[in-house]
Formats: structure tokens, C-alpha cells, sequence
């Protein structure tokens, strides 16, 4: 159950940090060779209330601000980018959302076994025919006398192979764009609901990525996340929360690939080696301050969507020039497939893609910046 004081995000990030070296960091190789996350550590994070973080404390869960969940996502990540994306996807895309659009009821039946650990959330949104464009989707639901019936595919959904609650949006008439877009939770192994393939990755291997195919899921009326036809502004505001999640994940792993560089150049110095450990600091610290500026507005109930595109696009990028940078300095040996700069890399590698790609990402800017009319010094 949720404290009556709520811990600081300093006090969380050195809980993550301890659990992170203790119980992610001897799994962290075996995670990416695998590409599977044991359940013991799932069950883990439960114990330590990870799964918890910032859900309302009357249904378990744990008083945490963007901040706190941020700092430990990047402690997380910076051990294994698998275990924080699944935490993040879980907590900003599934559960987070319940607790904003829920009724009282749906609050009730889902968010405590959510904060508990006992059923693992996911967020099906694209499909093969419509990923950045959402308004174009296919999947089709339709009233019946008990409910709704939905129809149709999703793929690239993270977590669903386990997932034990799933948020899948639909739309009722393809022709009426983003109005006829509505968000319903199904229960993983609802009859239809089925996994039709796991992807093999470059990187974040662990992390599940799957492709879905519904067949007539039948499903009663309190499945409906929101108003009926509000289904685009449910899963816009849970991706403008994802991104600052998955920032704070390729913080980490930017952060990892930073101490990595700098133990090589330590060991084995030069002036180019220092030249590029200059650099990688100055990203580092860049992305650092635009996750920080994100979490802070989004805390202070503040417009966050510029901040938060912003954070993504540079910690992705971050990430992946450092963990590039670490392996031009690690040389021949952190090529090797194993390796950690070779683990790194491939998991930076990611995140331009995932939670919106680099260039959604600078379109959502573009049209913030023209929206938005708060003096800028550049």
C-alpha cells in the first residue's frame, strides 16, 4: 500500500539504483542473449513496489511524481534497457491511463493487481497499416447487445505475450478518422485475443515485441476506456507521459555508455579517446536536463508536449552517439558479440524508433513551436 509520506525522487532513484545493481545487473547478459526476462525478477520488481510508481495509493499504489519514476527508469535502464522499457510501458501506457480515464469501477478491477505485479500492462495502438498516423487505423469494434466486438491486427506491441491487461484502441467507422476512435482493456487470453508472432530484435532484447490478431473478442461494456470516441486523446496523452518514460530509459542507457567510454579511456588513454569522451558528456548532460525540464513541467501540471518530444529526441540520439562514441573507444574487443559496448549500442540503436521516431518527434516540435506561445531565447 501506498506511504503516508511520499519518497523523494533522490530517495527513489537510490532504491532503483541498489535493486538495479543487485538483482538486474548479474541478468542484464543473459536478459539480451535470451530475449527473455525470468519472471522471479518481474516478481522482484513488484516486491520493491516498482510496479507501483505513481499510481493512486487507495488501489496499492505508490506516491511517485514524473520525476521519481524518470530516475528510476534511468537506473533501470542503464543495467538493462529490456526490464526499464517493460516497467515504462507498463506504468505509462496501461496503467497510468486507467487511472486518468478509469471510472471508479474499472479503477477498482484493474489498477491493484497492475500495481501489485500480478498482471503486467501493454498499449495496442499500431498496426501494420497505420503506426505514426493513428488516425488511420483498421481495427474495427462494433456494439452488440452484450458489449463490444472487436476486429482486426496490431503489431510491434510491446509486452502483450505476457501482458495480463491489455489497452487496445479500435475504431468503429475508419471513415470518421480520429472520432471514431475509442479505447478498450482487454484481459490477456480473452477468447479471439491471440499472439501471432514475437519479433527477434536488434536490440532491447528481453523487452517483448509482438504482433496481435483479434477475431471477434467479445467484450462487456465496462471495457471502454473514456468516452466512447475519445479513444485518439486516451492514447495521445498516455504517449506525451510514454515519451518522457522512454527518454528517461535511453537516458540511462546513454548514461551507461558514458561510464563504459570513460572506464576504456581510463584504461587506455589518448587525446582522441578524450575528445570524444568531451562530446559524449556535453550530449549526456543535454538530454539530462531536457528529461529533468520534461518531468518538471508535466509534475507542475504544466503543458509538457514540447518538452517532452524534445527529451526524447535528444536522449535517443544521445544514446546512440555515446554508445557509437564508446565503441570506437573500446576498439576491436567491444565488437564482440556479448560485449557490453556492443550491447549498448545495439540498444540505443532503438530508441529513434520506438514511442515515435526521430522525425514524429521533430513534426510534434514543429507544430508545438507555432502553438506555443511562450517567449523563447532561441
Amino acid at each position: 500500500m501506498g506511504e503516508a509520506r511520499a519518497r523523494s525522487a533522490d530517495e527513489w532513484r537510490a532504491a532503483a539504483r541498489s535493486f538495479a545493481t543487485t538483482e538486474v545487473r548479474p541478468l542484464a547478459r543473459s536478459i539480451d542473449r535470451n530475449d527473455r526476462i525470468p519472471p522471479d525478477l518481474i516478481r522482484a520488481l513488484a516486491a520493491h513496489q516498482l510496479t507501483a510508481l505513481g499510481l493512486p495509493p487507495e488501489w496499492g499504489g505508490e506516491r511517485a511524481d514524473t520525476a521519481a519514476v524518470s530516475a528510476v527508469l534511468e537506473e533501470l535502464a542503464a543495467e538493462s534497457a529490456a526490464v526499464a522499457v517493460t516497467l515504462a510501458v507498463h506504468l505509462s501506457v496501461c496503467a497510468t491511463p486507467i487511472a486518468q480515464w478509469g471510472t471508479p469501477e474499472q479503477q477498482a478491477a484493474w489498477l491493484p493487481s497492475l500495481a501489485r505485479g500480478e498482471r503486467i500492462g501493454a498499449f495496442g495502438l499500431t498496426e501494420p497499416g497505420a503506426g505514426s498516423d493513428t488516425a488511420a487505423l483498421r481495427t474495427r469494434y462494433a456494439r452488440t447487445s452484450e458489449g463490444f466486438v472487436l476486429r482486426g491486427s496490431k503489431t510491434f506491441i510491446s509486452n502483450a505475450a505476457s501482458a495480463g491487461l491489455l489497452l487496445i484502441f479500435a475504431t468503429h467507422d475508419p471513415s470518421l478518422g480520429s472520432h471514431g476512435i475509442s479505447g478498450f482493456l482487454v484481459p490477456g487470453g480473452t477468447p479471439g485475443f491471440h499472439v501471432t508472432q514475437r519479433f527477434d530484435k536488434l536490440g532491447l532484447r528481453g523487452s517483448e515485441t509482438t504482433e496481435l490478431l483479434l477475431e471477434d473478442v467479445q467484450l462487456d461494456p465496462t471495457a471502454l476506456l473514456g468516452p466512447e470516441g475519445a479513444g485518439l486523446r486516451v492514447a495521445l496523452s498516455a504517449l506525451a507521459g510514454g515519451r518522457v518514460g522512454i527518454a528517461s530509459c535511453a537516458l540511462g542507457v546513454a548514461r551507461a555508455a558514458f561510464d563504459e567510454m570513460r572506464q576504456n579511456v581510463r584504461r587506455n588513454d589518448a587525446d582522441w579517446k578524450r575528445t570524444l569522451l568531451a562530446r559524449a558528456y556535453v550530449d549526456l548532460a543535454s538530454a539530462r536536463a531536457l528529461v529533468d525540464e520534461a518531468a518538471r513541467r508535466r509534475d507542475e501540471g504544466q503543458p509538457f508536449t514540447l518538452e517532452a518530444s524534445s527529451a526524447k529526441l535528444v536522449a535517443s540520439r544521445a544514446a546512440v552517439s555515446i554508445a557509437s562514441a564508446g565503441m570506437d573507444v573500446a576498439g576491436p574487443a567491444g565488437a564482440l558479440a556479448g560485449a557490453t559496448p556492443e550491447r549498448l549500442l545495439r540498444d540505443a540503436r532503438v530508441f529513434p524508433i520506438v514511442e515515435g521516431t526521430t522525425e514524429i518527434q521533430e513534426l510534434i516540435l514543429g507544430r508545438a513551436l507555432l502553438e506555443d506561445e511562450r517567449p523563447r531565447t532561441a
